[in-house]
């Protein structure tokens, strides 16, 4: 990957409707880099905006060079214009912000020198104080919670949109559905466990309104059961699906045999076995058992024939 890599950073902002912000962001990251002597690239993601946003793009690159733009047909979502501009980064660093105006970019210096001499993999802000009604930040407190539980990623704030990583980090993802709120678990589980925290300034939405709803939250909850499956047994799910399996079926073939000497030389005029409970509850487990281990089969089976069943992460080759 280093012969691609041509600029010190590559900012990637992903963007909805987000016309009367862009000029201001763009002229606010011109200012930091060029006084920080940063060489870098802006890769503006329009994500199918329905405003002038993309117009705003190309007026923009015509008077910064270092603005890439690129623009979906129709709005696919944060983690869709993310792992779009992950591909196509240029940069030894990258560092993500929406477009809202509620990330700053006097913040990017800082992170540079975090990921370049203190080598962290990745940087991600923390809100500390932040500028949002307590039906955004209640909720968030809980799913952050819940996250670093889940995870062992010790992080305030694992949604914040401003975040660092090096080049390579970045090149070695994939991002789907909305999974850009677990990045930093996404690439634990490739091997980039280094990650660090910085108290970010968090500013008050200057334009439009917020393009999240309460709804994110229930989402995320579910993804983060996702991907921390994923992570853990996306190679291996028998080793999931089959020991559940195995554990049933032998509970439930136990408790059958059991039931089965007793009914046999114990207790030979109790009733019928059909009309004992524990005989149901056996035949139960085992068909749960056995479902589970075919389940686990056929995830392997399918996982045999996936065309990433062999992408490991390398550091290093010579």
């Amino acid at each position: 990957m280093s012969e691609n890599i041509t600029v010190d950073i590559s900012i990637v902002i992903p963007l909805y409707n987000e016309e009367e912000s862009l000029p201001e962001l763009i002229s606010w990251i011109d200012r930091v880099c060029t006084s920080a002597s940063f060489s870098y690239e802006a890769l503006l993601i329009d994500d199918g905006s329905k405003d002038k946003s993309w117009q705003i793009v190309e007026e923009l690159k015509l008077k910064f060079p270092s603005v890439r733009g690129i623009k979906f047909r129709r709005n696919y979502g944060k983690s869709a214009a993310l792992n779009t501009g992950f591909a196509v980064t240029k940069g030894n660093v990258v560092i993500t912000m929406d477009a809202d105006l509620q990330d700053s970019p006097d913040e990017i210096p800082e992170l540079y020198r975090m990921i370049t001499e203190e080598d962290y993999d990745i940087v991600s802000g923390w809100k500390k104080e932040r500028h949002d009604p307590l039906s955004k930040t209640i909720p968030t407190k809980l799913y952050n919670g819940v996250t670093r539980i889940f995870s062992g990623i010790k992080l305030h704030d694992m949604n914040c949109g401003l975040k660092a990583y090096k080049g390579d980090v970045v090149r070695s993802i994939e991002i789907f559905g909305e999974m850009h709120r677990y990045i930093p678990v996404i690439a634990k589980g490739a091997g980039f466990d280094k990650i660090g925290e910085k108290v970010v300034q968090h500013q008050e939405r200057k334009y439009g309104v917020s393009k999240f709803g309460l709804n994110r939250f229930v989402n995320g909850f579910l993804d983060l059961f996702t991907i921390t499956f994923i992570t853990r047994f996306g190679k291996k799910p028998m080793h999931f699906f089959g020991l559940i399996g195995t554990l049933f079926f032998i509970l439930g073939f136990g408790l059958t045999f059991w039931l089965g000497i007793d009914k046999l030389f114990i207790n030979q005029g109790a009733t019928l076995l059909a009309d004992n409970t524990w005989f149901h509850i056996a035949l139960f487990a085992m068909i749960v058992g056995t479902q589970l281990f075919l389940a686990g089969f056929i995830a392997e089976l399918i996982g045999r024939n996936s065309p990433i069943r062999n992408n490991y992460a390398i550091e290093k080759e010579i």
